[in-house]
């Protein structure tokens, strides 16, 4: 570590090591290694259908041979279309096992982000769920893509599972008819370019040379998309010892996990938080992870009620789908040790009242909150397991550098004042594939000779190495010269009894150029009145600068969410802006809003 890299919050590490030994070898072999410690513990719970460490690395050997069968090179890239599935958990493995890379895409995206997403990885293999193919068959052509392996939603259910899966849960506007039954060769069409998983995996069959491609750490394992610092879809190329080193480090650093934990893997496997997070560490420390194709919050409390999870990770809107979930009224939920969020921030407020709410349930947990972005591999910070302070991300993992520099700049400023948060770490990524101009933007050599990450985020760090995120420095609003920062505004709104949540976008004025609006989602079976808004006005007017006040508000049933549950603060702008032209809203938009974009 450089002198001039000042970590003081190393005082605050408990048991956990400062500094850890990275392996330089494949993710693949991080989790071969580990699991000759455990071969008999579950490594995922599918619906049920579990699978054991020794039958999970068999699977990935199967998937590896058939990869290898159709012509999978090393270096290749393999494209994995895919929700949180076995196949799609042994697919991104049997790629590393046999050095190709891994490109996670969304299963959601709209047929050009996927045609975009093929043609910038060149990816000539994909592997992808069923209701996806009418997409794909419409693109596939402007792509360098030679085999399509299909797979269903339901391959790995227990039969009664699958049927119920099919009927009650794939989302009836995206998925066709004809594919509910969840039968992957339906799109077939005796296409050579098709086959679905069992065919595929029945090629690797007659593969029988041996599979030991000499992957090393700074090789390239994975490619995932991102907004960037700009917000432009690209794809960040992450090495296998980025994915090994965030494996490492959440494990040492969360410091509550423990073999055998049961961790529902709700966050995607196409999302850095969830491929990361919920796959890749707990398959490092023992755990098992469940997967979970699809979050429904209705039905949340069942999946918790049936699965008894040790850990729950998850952006703000699930664990604020679990307060108004009445079902949970009168659950038990003694066996959650540890709640993880990160992907979006976590109101003070929420917090509060879910740690009341898990302490009314018999569990001892309480919510930490983590920070990062897909370019380090998502967590790089967090809140320490007996150190809390409100408001606050935490403190950097083991490795991993923080400071807060003068925007544009690479100047560090002092403690407690705003600015950029750079990183920097083992899990810092190498780069944008093929996007030179943006990479050397965000991957910058300071004066001290590391590398650092600008995250395009704004915060403060106090003088203990705490870390306070502000929010994103192009969310910032700027009002007749005062920057304003909507996540303070929405902090405040939102501490208001009769408020569920809020976001707060700005919005065009004549004379102070732009002004902040509000909107407002209030609790279940409030109605909104004039001496309401009257009240969520006082409050804000109480707590903040006349010039953060709000100049509009308006009451909202829902928030438009990102696929990944995160509040699309981006599509209220754009229905502003289009209400201003006097345009017809977009309404496709929300989907086509990047999942992991702060």
């Amino acid at each position: 570590m450089s002198k001039s890299v000042k970590a003081p919050w190393y005082r605050f590490y408990d048991d956990e090591k400062e500094h850890l030994e990275y392996p330089d070898f494949s993710a693949y072999k991080l989790i071969e290694y580990t699991s000759s410690k455990h071969l008999n513990n579950i490594s995922y719970n599918y619906y049920g259908n579990k699978k054991t460490y020794y039958e999970f690395l068999k699977q990935i050997d199967e998937a590896a041979r058939a990869m290898k069968a159709i012509g999978v090179k090393h270096k290749d890239v393999v494209s994995i279309c895919m929700p949180n599935t076995p196949e799609g958990i042994i697919s991104f493995y049997a790629a590393n096992k046999i050095g190709a890379i891994a490109s996670m895409i969304h299963p959601l995206s709209a047929e050009n982000e996927i045609k975009n997403y093929l043609n910038i990885s060149k990816t000539e293999w994909l592997i992808t769920i069923d209701f996806t193919i009418p997409k794909v068959d419409k693109i596939i052509k402007e792509t360098k893509v030679k085999k399509v392996v299909t797979v269903g939603v339901g391959e790995s259910m227990p039969p009664l599972s699958k049927s119920l899966y099919a009927t009650m849960t794939i989302p009836k506007n995206i998925i066709p008819k004809t594919i509910k039954t969840l039968n992957p060769n339906t799109y077939l069409n005796n296409d050579k370019m098709k086959i679905g998983w069992k065919e595929f995996i029945k090629l690797g069959k007659d593969y029988t040379k041996e599979i030991d491609d000499d992957f090393k750490g700074k090789d390239i394992a994975a490619i995932l998309y991102s907004g960037g610092t700009t917000g432009t879809p690209k794809g960040v190329r992450l090495t296998n010892l980025n994915l090994n080193a965030s494996a490492m480090q959440n494990f040492e650093h969360v410091a509550c996990l423990k073999d055998k934990d049961k961790v529902l893997a709700i966050m995607p496997i196409f999302h850095g938080f969830g491929l990361s997070v919920c796959i890749h560490c707990v398959q490092y420390f023992g755990g098992t992870s469940i997967l979970l194709p699809q979050f429904n919050a209705k039905t949340f409390d069942k999946i918790v009620k049936k699965y008894e999870p040790n850990v729950i990770v998850g952006v703000p809107t699930l664990f604020e789908a679990m307060l108004q979930n009445k079902s949970f009224n009168h659950m038990n939920l003694k066996d959650i040790t540890c709640v993880i969020s990160g992907g979006d921030t976590l109101s003070v407020d929420l917090k509060r009242r879910f740690d009341e709410w898990l302490l009314k349930h018999h569990s001892e947990a309480t919510i930490r909150e983590g920070y990062g972005l897909t370019e380090c591999c998502a967590a790089s910070c967090f809140t320490p397991l007996n150190y809390y302070r409100e408001g606050s991300i935490g403190i950097p993992y083991p490795d991993t550098y923080y400071k807060i520099v003068e925007v544009g700049t690479e100047k560090e400023v002092p403690y407690g004042t705003a600015g950029e948060i750079v990183i920097s770490g083992p899990t810092v990524m190498a780069g944008y594939i093929r996007n030179r101009k943006e990479t050397k933007q965000t991957l910058r050599k300071h004066r001290d000779g590391r590398i650092w990450l600008h995250t395009g985020d704004e915060g403060i760090m106090d003088k203990d190495g705490f870390v306070y995120f502000k929010g994103r420095i192009k969310r910032m609003i700027i009002t007749s010269g005062y920057c304003v920062y909507p996540k303070i505004i929405e902090d405040v709104i939102d501490s208001h009894p009769k408020v569920r949540m809020s976001c707060v976008i700005g919005i065009p004025h004549p004379y102070k150029v732009t002004v902040a609006k509000a909107f407002v989602v209030l609790e279940k079976g409030v109605e909104e009145n004039e001496e309401l808004l009257e009240s969520i006005k006082e409050l804000v007017e109480q707590n903040l600068a006349r010039f953060s006040w709000p100049y509009e508000y308006e009451f909202r049933k829902e928030l438009p969410k990102t696929l990944v549950g995160k509040i699309a603060y981006n599509v209220l702008i754009h229905e502003e802006e289009m209400k201003k032209k006097n345009y017809e809203v977009n309404e496709d938009l929300l989907e086509q809003v990047e999942e992991d974009e702060e």
